[in-house]
């Protein structure tokens, strides 16, 4: 392992990637950045109507998510992200302009915005997809219990989860993508299955070599 040393875990809403970046994080010793959802000023009025806030929660999320992508690529410490830059345009905007939940014109300017910004970023070392079937997050997200996910239709997590894959297989030319199937995986009570996935992941982090065929090939992690 280097200094300065950045590792991203992505996935759907509710698959585990907080707990999962928390594990990291206090195993590793690293630095962990945490999504903006508690003091997000927009998240609730997007699930009460998601074609008229979407483009201001995109852009919310992006602006912190930036601010955060540039301290952690300043600074020497090896760090962990919950969630990257990348899913807000690749995953999220992507989604809600294909259901019509964000215009075109709205779409245009947010990508304009994110192309120019992600641009001055390096990528990160890794990243961890987390993958779960719709009806698995819905039980996740159920169990957590926060107000403003509860109406989440399984409609739109199967609309992102596409989003997910096809992004995921395309990342890795610029980067490294481990893909983790969380179906039947228990990250919080089963020990063992924790210790295999962390050291999994270390090794990765610290020995350089190329991904494990699970990986697909693709374009830059900011294009579609």
């Amino acid at each position: 392992m280097r200094p300065g040393q950045f590792v991203a875990v992505a996935g759907n809403i509710g698959v585990g990637k907080t707990h999962l970046t928390t594990l990291l994080a206090n195993h590793l010793g690293w630095r962990a950045y945490y999504e903006p959802v508690i003091d997000n000023p927009y998240l609730d009025n997007f699930y009460e109507d998601m074609e008229r806030w979407s483009f201001h929660l995109q852009v919310f999320f992006l602006s912190k998510r930036f601010e955060i992508h540039r301290e952690m690529v300043s600074s020497d410490d090896p760090c962990i992200q919950d969630r990257t830059i990348y899913e807000d345009k690749e995953i999220f905007a992507a989604t809600l302009h294909r259901q019509g939940f964000m215009s075109e014109r709205d779409y245009e300017n947010y990508s304009a915005l994110f192309d120019t910004m992600t641009s001055f970023l390096r990528t990160p070392d890794l990243i961890v997809y987390l993958r779960a079937s719709v009806g698995t997050l819905l039980g996740r997200i159920q169990c957590r219990g926060r107000d403003c996910e509860r109406d989440i239709s399984g409609d739109y997590l199967d609309a992102l989860n596409r989003a997910y894959e096809d992004w995921c297989d395309r990342a890795s030319r610029l980067t490294r993508v481990l893909t983790v199937d969380t179906e039947n995986l228990d990250l919080v009570a089963d020990e063992s299955a924790i210790e295999e996935l962390l050291t999994r992941i270390v090794g990765l982090i610290g020995d350089g070599a190329p991904a494990e065929p699970e990986v697909g090939l693709g374009v830059e992690l900011a294009s579609v």
